[in-house]
């Protein structure tokens, strides 16, 4: 978190005090207002009524749905995920050491902290991290409202908590771009992708995303069990028909059958474009130069998905999930998410992905936010 800008730092330091002095939460109503339970991470679900709590008493302004989708990004409700680096980040929220301190959590007995620790305990971590995030959406909003800047004061209190409140008030609208408050291009690309992600996580958990028009070709609730590959191990023989190379017939057959499920893969209703064979020479143990994988985009490469194209994407996601023994699925790689048929489901859809420390998993595609990857066993 860089260093606020005065008028900001005496706002927060009010708003903290009083928001950590407030009086313990009444229980919460269920269901949560604005939250999908039934598609919020496993792991959240439980904290939910401790979410609404914290939020109706002490921040009425602050959707909880909001509160879900931003942990999500930041840790995918893994509380034990810390950084060894010195100082943090840790926790729900990814907190530094520092800025736990100034949030008011109580000091780590160690660096990196232990599962003894506050920051890595999921109710002590939200009871301080929620009030915290709520003094940076009341004084992002008293300043967007000063200073007539454009930003939804939800997205500024992203950019707060991410590359700190600086970037706010140094920024013309309040969400920074390249050149705006020392934030250079990879800076501004950042925090572009990480509003993006939290709003999509907010769009999902909300159940707002729309998905294709019932009457629309391959809107079908059900779109079919596809027909097993049944022809075992083979080479990387068949014609790769998403672009030039080889696929496994496992492969191709995984293809054609989401193809005859989905309205085809290219330009269609739900799978918009794919491509499997690639050289791949900055990842020599990926499946796509063995002709094993195909990457399926519901929408266009390189955005993260949201509204229908999210919906399709977990569409398809899911249906390789159910018939992964049918299709020969090895694995899949779908918003941040890895599962293969020996994972079970933590914090949310299987696990989080990592990259393998190849890829950039707050980038579009190296998180998979873009497309879905789809690996077969032969």
């Amino acid at each position: 978190m860089s260093a606020l800008p005065r008028p900001l730092v005496a706002a927060l330091a009010a708003l903290a005090a009083l928001l950590v002095l407030g009086a313990a939460p009444a229980p919460a109503a269920d269901p949560v207002p604005g939250v999908d339970a039934a598609a919020v991470p496993a792991a959240a679900r439980d904290w939910l009524p401790l979410i609404a709590d914290l939020t109706a008493t002490g921040c009425p302004e602050l959707p909880p749905v909001w509160v879900v989708a931003q942990v999500q990004v930041e840790s995918g409700w893994d509380t034990a995920l810390v950084d060894d680096a010195p100082g943090g980040p840790a926790g729900l929220y990814g907190f530094g050491q520092e800025a736990w301190r100034a949030a008011g959590g109580a000091a780590w007995s160690s660096d990196p902290p232990t599962a003894d620790d506050d920051v890595t305990d999921v109710e002590a971590h939200l009871r301080v991290a929620v009030p915290w995030i709520c003094t940076n959406l009341r004084a992002v909003t008293r300043h967007l409202a000063d200073t007539g800047k454009t930003a939804d004061p939800l997205d500024a209190m992203l950019v707060c908590h991410l590359a700190g409140c600086g970037r706010v008030a140094g920024s013309a609208t309040g969400v920074p771009v390249t050149g705006e408050a020392g934030c250079g291009e990879r800076c501004a690309e950042v925090v572009r992708r990480y509003v993006d992600a939290v709003r999509a996580e907010v769009d999902r958990f909300s159940g707002a995303a729309p998905g294709p028009a019932p009457d629309a070709p391959g809107a079908t609730t059900d779109p079919g069990v596809p027909a097993p590959w049944t022809g075992g191990a083979t080479g990387c023989e068949q014609t790769d028909p998403t672009g030039d190379g080889c696929l496994t017939g496992a492969a191709l057959h995984g293809l054609e059958e989401a193809a005859a499920a989905f309205g085809g893969w290219s330009d269609g209703p739900v799978i918009r474009s794919a491509g499997c064979w690639d050289a791949h020479a900055w990842n020599p143990r990926s499946d796509h130069p063995r002709g094993r994988a195909c990457d399926l985009f519901p929408g266009t490469p390189g955005a993260f998905a949201e509204g229908a194209g999210l919906e399709a994407g977990w569409r398809v996601a899911d249906w390789f999930r159910a018939h992964a023994g049918p299709l020969a699925v090895r694995y899949l790689i779908w918003q941040g998410r890895y599962w293969d048929p020996s994972v079970e489901d933590d914090g949310g859809w299987g696990r989080r992905y990592t990259g393998g420390g190849v890829y950039d998993t707050r980038d579009a595609t190296g998180g998979h936010f873009d497309h879905v990857h789809v690996s077969f066993r032969e």
